[in-house]
Parts: structure tokens; sequence; C-alpha cells
């Protein structure tokens, strides 16, 4: 099993735990001016959904590239959580198993295609996945929503019952 395995659990658990927070939100109330490097919760969480296509298609040598960028924004709650769900699914999936981590793979940059070793691009992926969660938590707050707790998942202690249910969904 890949190591970076529980991070892509652990993904799914951060993002079904943030969109189960918010749904029902309303259009109005998804898309109204937040603060964040993205001004509205919709737009941060259509940049999370926009880069994980772009990365795992370089990841399975299969991406669309950067075509992805001017995918429209969903700006529907529950269409934006199925979209990432399946996301996250395909992301557990290709974690699953042995990984070359030093096997490079082309990343369509603005004019240019580079190769990036599978074991930069996970970390990365995470990262940007991380941080952009964090900056929608903050959206989510702000949008009168307690934030969820979304980092009770890798520890036995105080783990949160949705990160049980993933573990023994794709761990056990």
């Amino acid at each position: 099993m890949s190591p970076y395995f529980e991070f892509a659990v652990n993904n799914r658990y951060a993002n079904r735990t943030l969109y189960e927070a918010i749904a029902g939100m309303d259009q109005a109330t998804f898309t109204a001016r937040r603060p964040g490097f993205f001004p509205s919760l919709s737009r941060t969480l259509n940049h999370i959904r926009k880069v994980d296509a772009f990365y795992l298609g370089a990841l399975k040598g299969s991406g669309i590239g950067r075509a992805v960028y001017a995918w429209p924004d969903i700006e529907n709650v529950t269409a934006l959580s199925e979209e990432q769900s399946s996301l996250d699914m395909d992301l557990i999936d290709f974690c699953d198993g042995d990984i070359d981590l030093d096997r490079c793979m082309a990343v369509e940059r603005p004019g240019v295609r580079t190769q990036e070793r599978i074991g930069a691009l996970l970390p990365h992926l995470f990262q940007h996945q991380i941080h952009h969660r964090g900056q929608a938590h903050v959206q989510v707050g702000e949008a009168g929503i307690a934030p969820p707790q979304l980092d009770d998942f890798f520890l036995e202690w105080e783990r949160a019952p949705i990160a049980q249910d993933c573990v023994r969904e794709f761990l056990s």
C-alpha cells in the first residue's frame, strides 16, 4: 500500500465532513462574497475540484491538462459535493497499491510541459487541498455555520465518528 493511501482517505473524510456541514446551503449563500483568496465558498471549493482534476490527470497520465481551468463553476452544493466525492475516490484508487514514487509524469504548465515525480506531486496535491480547505473552513464560519472539525482522522484518540466510518470502509 502506498504511504499516501491514508492521506487520500483522510482527504475524503475532510471533504465529506466539510460538505456535510454545508449541505442544504442555498445558492445565494454559497456564492456570496466571503473573505479569502477566492472570494466565495463556491469559488474556493470549485478551485479545489479543478486542481484535484488537474493533478489526478497528470498522476494517471490521462489528464485534461490546463483545460480544467475553463470548466464552469458548479454553484450547487449537492452537485459540487458529488463531483468532489468522485475525485476523492479516484485519488484513493490511485493511492491504493504500490506506486513508483520516483516515476516522472508530464504536467502541463502555461506554455510548457514539465516532468514531476509522483513522490512530489502527491504531497503537493494534499498540501494544496489542506490549504484551500482551511480557507473554506473560515468561509463556512463567516456564513454563520459552525465550521466542522477536520483534523480528527489519523489518531485513535478522539477520532471523529465520520472518520471512523472512513477508516472502516477503506483501511480495515
